[in-house]
């Protein structure tokens, strides 16, 4: 054997041990073992569901019209359940908006909530309030509203905003094992 072939073989033999040296090191110093989510959370705080969902038959939505255009709720919300979202009757708002649209959500809908901001090109205004119980996400169609993306358009939005983040005062909800 030459001695450039042995040089060659000692190198990668070091290089070999400072992998698994280096590997053991990081196993060892990891801090990543800690609580899991859910654990932790200061008493009272509501668990939050970041998870997208996988169909949107897993979203219900009501549709209420921020607007002076007669039937708006009811044309969007027709739109939705062309989409496979779960709807609910469409009402009229209280207030008029000025945007695009406005999602209203809680704890339990977050995820589901970033989900349908895509539909809208994250142009809506996002409110979330703890004290929102259920699985129903309000959404109020403004005077700026024009029609939902496309799925294309919904997929590139999505990249876009990127994954659900927690609200302030919340805890990642525990996903079950079953699901």
């Amino acid at each position: 054997m030459s001695f450039a072939r042995v040089r060659a073989l000692v190198v990668v033999g070091v290089l070999a041990v400072a992998a698994v040296v280096f590997v053991i090191v990081a196993l060892v110093q990891d801090t990543q073992g800690g609580p899991t989510a859910g654990e932790g959370c200061p008493a009272g705080a509501p668990l939050a569901d970041v998870r997208l969902p996988d169909d949107p038959a897993e979203v219900t939505v009501k549709v209420l019209n921020g607007t002076d255009t007669p039937g708006l709720a009811d044309s969007v919300t027709t739109e939705f359940k062309n989409r496979r979202f779960t709807t609910q009757k469409p009402a009229e708002s209280k207030s008029k908006l000025k945007g695009v649209a406005e999602i209203r959500y809680g704890p339990d809908t977050v995820g589901k909530a970033q989900l349908l901001r895509a539909y809208f090109l994250a142009q809506s205004k996002m409110t979330y309030s703890a004290k929102r119980k259920g699985g129903v996400i309000e959404i109020v169609i403004g005077n700026q509203y024009r029609q939902l993306a496309t799925t294309t358009e919904v997929n590139q939005s999505l990249v876009e905003v990127g994954e659900p983040t927690l609200p302030p005062g919340s805890c990642v909800k525990p996903v079950d094992k079953d699901s």
